[in-house]
């Protein structure tokens, strides 16, 4: 474009024949030349020398150098500005021009479009919403005025929408999964995989760790450890699950699992077959089986990030000292501060320090020392 434009400059000196306004048009053409040059100059400083990719500029800055590239159009301003993009530059003019028909900060406080609601109502709209999901804007909103917060249908729609929640007939048919599992955590379960590697002779080996947990008292059954599991090996882990005498998912209704392919369609017949209906999750969302989520980060954050295995036998002990101490040592968050099952202790014993692991876990109860 700039090229063009020389062109032009040259195309009309042609036609002039005074020698001064030739002399200022090549001055200029110069000039132009120079700053153009002189700007790439210093882009080359700014990134190699002093490391500088980005050039921050105060507002003022900003305002000077869009009010000038606004009188230029995109494709001149792309040959001419060589330290920001134009398009950088264009959006600048724009929160200019935003600014300027900005009224929220007006001496009187005026405001265009629709009053400001608190916080806490929107807030409490949220939870309304987040636990009644079958609700409508109406619902919510009658609901919130006998709660003391006066607010109309539409308000509540906005507040919705704002938030991306939908309240469309369709929806109404799909029950939220934070309710489906808070609904059903006392006959829910859930199962999922976490790896260890083992330093052997041959180099470092994976072995992975199938785990069962328990939705409503967290607690966590180890069905087997493999460095290799297949179909055979996961048919027979789901019949040990299902046993009808001391079966881990005895009373349960539903088995969550992800898309992993060792949860075959035999594994599946095996659950459905004991009276546990497989609840298959979508791909990639690794949030819906969080309560399998945050006991793996546990135990490996807690534990084996921390050691070093060199046999199976290792890996094995571990996950074992660490089961014990997750289940009768360690409070819960989610069960309120509570164990899953604690020791009995002694009221008026002595607090001691149980070790696992040479220290690495640690549990505490009172019991009566021998005299």
């Amino acid at each position: 474009m700039i090229k063009e434009t020389f062109d032009k400059f040259a195309a009309l000196m042609e036609g002039v024949n005074n020698d001064a306004v030739k002399d200022a048009f090549l001055n200029f053409q110069k000039s132009l030349e120079y700053c153009i040059e002189e700007n790439t100059v210093m882009r080359e400083v700014l990134r190699d020398k002093y490391k500088c990719k980005k050039l921050p500029l105060n507002d003022e800055q900003k305002k000077r150098l869009a009010v000038k590239a606004i009188n230029l159009n995109k494709h001149i301003l792309e040959d001419v500005v060589k330290i920001f993009q134009p398009s950088t530059i264009l959006s600048w003019h724009r929160d200019l021009v935003g600014k300027k028909y900005d009224s929220s900060g007006s001496p009187n406080g005026a405001k265009r479009g629709p009053k400001m609601v608190p916080p806490e109502v929107i807030a409490e709209v949220l939870k309304l919403a987040r636990r009644n999901p079958e609700w409508g804007y109406e619902r919510i909103a009658g609901c919130m005025e006998y709660l003391g917060f006066k607010i109309s249908k539409s308000t509540v729609k906005r507040i919705l929408v704002d938030n991306g929640i939908s309240r469309d007939p369709e929806t109404k048919k799909h029950i939220d999964w934070e309710m489906f599992i808070s609904s059903h955590k006392d006959v829910l379960a859930a199962t999922d995989f976490f790896t260890a590697e083992v330093l052997t002779e041959y180099g470092l080996q994976r072995y992975m760790v199938l785990f069962f947990i328990d939705i409503g008292t967290r607690k966590v059954n180890i069905a087997g450890i493999d460095a290799a599991p297949d179909g055979p090996w996961m048919h027979q882990m789901a019949r040990n699950q299902t046993d009808a005498f001391d079966g881990f998912l005895l009373g349960k209704r539903y088995l969550i699992h992800d898309r992993d392919p060792l949860y075959t369609a035999k594994f599946d017949d095996i659950m459905k077959g004991a009276g546990v209906t497989p609840k298959r999750l979508q791909a990639y969302r690794p949030t819906m089986n969080s309560y399998a989520e945050v006991f793996v980060k546990s135990i490996k954050n807690e534990c084996l990030n921390k050691l070093i295995f060199t046999s199976e036998e290792q890996l094995r002990y571990a996950v074992k000292c660490y089961l014990f101490n997750y289940t009768h040592f360690r409070p819960h968050k989610g069960l309120g501060g509570r164990m899953i099952a604690p020791l009995p202790q002694d009221e008026d014993g002595e607090i001691v320090e149980f070790n696992y692991l040479g220290g690495l876990l640690r549990g505490y109860r009172r019991l009566k020392q021998a005299a």
